[in-house]
């Protein structure tokens, strides 16, 4: 009886500590190595919305393009496995990284204080700015202060938010998609819109809106990959991934295929 009442304790005991492996923590950030999870499953699944040329979009094939893919596909790479894509609303990235639907973010993801009490963030991959977008026939806003009574377009919960309540008066506007306010800035609905100026530049001359960039940067951004907290290894291993792309030109050659030039410097 004692030595199956040892046995039968040491059993309970390896269980408890397996089954505690996989809990969440109080903050819901589940305690399973992320990277060691990447590694065995040969699949780095990235989450962005899918929806934000030319960093992340389906292309006429159905398949996901952009410098966020290429960049993912590089990154994945350089780990020895293979980048899977899943595309998420804008506001349910964060909760959708937390309950493990995907490994990271890369979908041009600020890096923010905020933002880095609920994930990690590897060294920027992007820096960028936001800028002030009107439609061609204006000319009564170049300056961010002189947004002061417009009525202005910016995605919720994003920087440019951020960016438009800085001024006093302003009428901000909230929208789920650039989509929506850019049309609506076309309509005259909206004076003005924030967004970013690599993004607005791309779609202005791809598209051929309507529209133009109307302002120098009025807010630098430097744009992170997301990790669940207390993954510290994949975060290493993520930024020197990053640095070897930066170091052989690879990095470059990436931006340059879908901006025509280099990089902004941090």
């Amino acid at each position: 009886m004692r030595k199956f009442s040892i046995l039968a304790l040491f059993a309970v005991l390896v269980f408890s500590l397996l089954a505690g492996c996989g809990k969440d923590d109080a903050k819901g950030n589940s305690k399973e190595n992320v990277l060691s999870r990447v590694k065995d499953s040969k699949v780095l699944r990235v989450g962005f919305e899918g929806t934000y040329p030319p960093f992340n979009f389906l292309d006429d094939g159905n398949k996901y393009d952009g410098f966020d893919v290429d960049i993912s596909n590089e990154i994945a790479s350089r780990l020895g496995v293979k980048a899977k894509f899943i595309a998420t609303k804008w506001e349910g990235l964060i909760g959708g990284l937390k309950a493990d639907k995907f490994d990271i973010i890369i979908g041009q993801m600020s890096i923010t204080d905020e933002r880095k009490k609920s994930v990690d963030f590897t060294d920027p991959y992007v820096v960028t700015g936001s800028v002030l977008i009107t439609r061609k026939d204006q000319n009564d806003i170049s300056k961010l202060e002189q947004i002061k009574g417009k009525n202005v377009g910016v995605g919720g919960g994003t920087t440019f938010e951020k960016v438009a309540r800085s001024v006093n008066g302003a009428n901000v506007h909230l929208y789920k998609t650039v989509n929506e306010y850019i049309q609506d800035l076309i309509n005259g609905r909206l004076d003005v819109i924030i967004n970013d100026q690599l993004l607005m530049s791309y779609n202005i001359q791809k598209e051929k809106l309507p529209i133009k960039v109307a302002s120098d940067i009025v807010n630098k951004d430097s744009i992170g990959m997301a990790v669940k907290k207390g993954n510290e290894d994949f975060v290493k291993e993520l930024n020197q991934a990053l640095a070897d792309m930066k170091k052989d030109g690879t990095y470059n050659k990436i931006y340059k295929k879908w901006f025509g030039t280099d990089p902004l410097s941090e």
